[in-house]
């Protein structure tokens, strides 16, 4: 077969794997044929009812092809069968469907948070896609302890608290803790932390924190301290700087200056958090602001997050798949998803009318605890937050298009500079890291034509390579990594296959990584090694060997060569960071968490009685049942595993 000097046959589909759009709709499974998709809507839409719900299409390997949902699902089915008024877009899409899921619901409303809900979970290839849906942080004052506990929190909102948020990123969570630790001196570490003090930690030294946990300050005061946090986050900040002014007055005219110290610094940290989030939005209380701009076929939205009159951030999103489709229709979709996981605030300005702002409006009730209100300002403060968001909205675009159009000529020159045939989609860059064989640890990163994909990063605890061999891991990660893309996706139209891979290293990784694919069959996966130069300390420069014992070199001031440096160090960055923590809980480890059944309850009931798990070890079966918290059934376990022969 013949093959690129970078290692890869010439790939016949080239043309259309690296367009995004049209790769949206690659057809899985068998060719496309309208007949068919019509004859199969029909059967479907023959044995409905005009009653509420989601339809789901599939094509023939049972793949999700759309979502979506329905007042009356045989009236909206029956659109589906009319094809001559059908768009080309939905052509493609009934051309590909081979059969239909259907679940009703009681409503209309319903129907629209299932849509969101499945939409997120298969990601149709025809659906307006949230690309952005990573969870947003919140500040959580977790209210299962005597002390509450200020914290950042992601995911489900499960523990009992209060929940402040969402906030656009996990720097101005951070940010905004910090002041908050200040102004309320509120605690932030673990519970089992907090146990174990016996004296205050530097944080307290630092007036951060009132050290409840060593009794500075009585359940009550810190009860008020938690009240005033409550007041400030729910909007009431306001009252809470007159109190603490006026607290601070009556320190000083009693002459207790460390007090009206404390008090002002304080006073300081609420000024901070307001100066940093001010954004003209008095008497809005909570409310989301969104708004879109258009150019060029893309689209972005513009959020603003406002709480209690207060920004808490803004984040721009760029929504996939919206090909043929209005900016209301994008709008809708987009938000039907964003608070999906998200709970809505009370009120939600928009920059244009909603076709269905009521239902979108009656499905978010539920999660806001009332009644929404979905509006498009027309005058005011309001306006003017609705034009600021929209100003945003464009320069977040421009900034946007500016940087695919750079990525995209880097991806073209990497492609020309590598001798690949198309431009790579999909590049996974590889490393091993370890200190002398101990706690080695194999790292994958993925980037993408809009940057790296963190999602499906991946690291692999070596098994077999017990030496100092970096040659014989790079061989165990790509076993392990290869062996199980060819089972899981063997007709390689699951996006998980690379185009391109890079490692981190020279001829001999190279020669490890290239054996290894061979010997599973694998010859069509471009392979190259980045490894540093002769002069690589005074000019920067970097060799890349080709699996044909080639090298390559560019230009010191190449921005190609700065794009696979950042590829290459983000790859370093990935594999220490996972080593550091492996190492981290090496070194912690206990002997007792090797014995079977005893949890981290029971292991610290023994460790806070004998002292040391050699002491546990040498302990016979008497002392081990007068360990407080210690059943004998537990206590026989114990014994039996360090004394197997009785």
């Amino acid at each position: 077969m013949a093959r690129t000097p970078a290692g890869s046959p010439p790939d016949p589909r080239g043309a259309e794997r690296f367009n995004e759009e049209r790769a949206a709709y690659t057809i899985k499974g068998s060719q496309p044929d309208l007949e068919a998709g019509v004859a199969a809507i029909r059967e479907v839409h023959a044995t409905l009812k005009p009653k509420p719900g989601v339809y789901r299409m599939l094509d023939a390997r049972g793949e999700v092809l759309y979502v979506g949902k329905a007042r009356a699902l045989k009236n909206r089915v029956a659109n589906y069968i009319q094809v001559d008024r059908l768009p080309l877009r939905l052509k493609r899409m009934v051309a590909q469907t081979r059969s239909m899921v259907i679940v009703t619901t009681n409503s209309e409303a319903e129907a629209l948070l299932l849509e969101a809900q499945l939409i997120k979970r298969y990601r149709p290839a025809y659906n307006v896609l949230l690309r952005d849906d990573k969870s947003f942080p919140f500040i959580l004052l977790r209210a299962e302890h005597d002390f509450p506990r200020i914290m950042k929190h992601r995911g489900a909102r499960k523990a009992k608290g209060n929940y402040y948020g969402p906030f656009a990123s996990a720097g101005s969570v951070n940010t905004t803790i910090n002041a908050l630790q200040k102004l309320f001196l509120l605690r932030s570490c673990t519970d089992s932390f907090f146990a174990r003090r016996d004296r205050p930690c530097l944080l307290y030294q630092i007036k951060r924190c009132s050290a409840p946990c060593v009794g500075r300050i009585d359940a009550a005061g810190y009860a008020e301290l938690v009240g005033e946090a409550k007041d400030f986050l729910g909007g009431k900040s306001s009252a809470v700087q007159r109190k603490i002014e006026a607290q601070m007055t009556e320190a000083a005219e009693s002459l207790d200056f460390e007090r009206a110290a404390m008090l002002r610094d304080r006073l300081r940290a609420a000024t901070f958090i307001q100066g940093s989030q001010a954004i003209n939005a008095e008497g809005l209380g909570n409310a989301d602001i969104f708004a879109m701009a258009e150019k060029g076929g893309h689209i972005g939205v513009q959020a603003f997050f406002i709480r209690g009159g207060q920004n808490w951030g803004h984040r721009a999103f760029f929504p996939g798949h919206t090909e043929g489709l209005t900016a209301e229709e994008v709008l809708t979709s987009f938000l039907a998803q964003f608070y999906e996981e998200v709970p809505p605030p009370r009120c939600i300005l928009v920059d244009r009318d909603l076709p269905e702002a009521d239902l979108l409006a009656e499905a978010f009730r539920e999660g806001a605890g009332g009644k929404v209100e979905i509006s498009v300002p027309q005058r005011g403060d309001r306006r003017r937050l609705i034009e600021q968001a929209s100003r945003n909205a464009v320069e977040a675009l421009e900034r946007r298009l500016a940087e695919s159009g750079t990525k995209a000529r880097l991806n073209r020159e990497l492609a020309e500079f590598l001798e690949l045939p198309e431009p790579p989609q999909r590049i996974e860059v590889y490393d091993n890291s370890h200190i002398q064989g101990a706690n080695a640890l194999g790292a994958m990163i993925v980037a993408g034509p809009e940057g790296f994909v963190k999602g499906q990063y991946r690291k692999w605890n070596i098994k077999t390579a017990q030496t100092n061999d970096d040659f014989a891991m790079m061989r165990e990660v790509f076993q392990r990594r290869f062996a199980r893309v060819q089972e899981e996706d063997p007709d390689r139209d699951g996006g998980m296959w690379p185009d391109l891979v890079l490692i981190d290293g020279g001829k001999g990784q190279m020669s490890a990584a290239r054996d290894t694919l061979e010997d599973l069959g694998i010859e069509d996966v471009p392979l190259i090694a980045i490894a540093k130069g002769p002069h690589h300390g005074r000019e920067g420069r970097e060799v890349f060997h080709f699996p044909d014992g080639r090298e390559k070199m560019l230009p010191v001031n190449s921005p190609l060569l700065f794009h696979l440096q950042r590829l290459r160090d983000e790859v370093h960055r990935f594999a220490i960071g996972a080593h550091r923590e492996k190492r981290s809980r090496a070194i912690s480890a206990s002997p007792l968490d090797e014995i079977p059944g005893i949890g981290p309850a029971r292991k610290r009931a023994l460790l806070l009685h004998f002292g040391t798990a050699s002491k546990v070890r040498a302990a016979s079966l008497d002392d081990l049942q007068r360990a407080p918290g210690v059943s004998a059934a537990v206590a026989q376990t114990v014994y039996d595993f360090y004394h197997p022969g009785g």
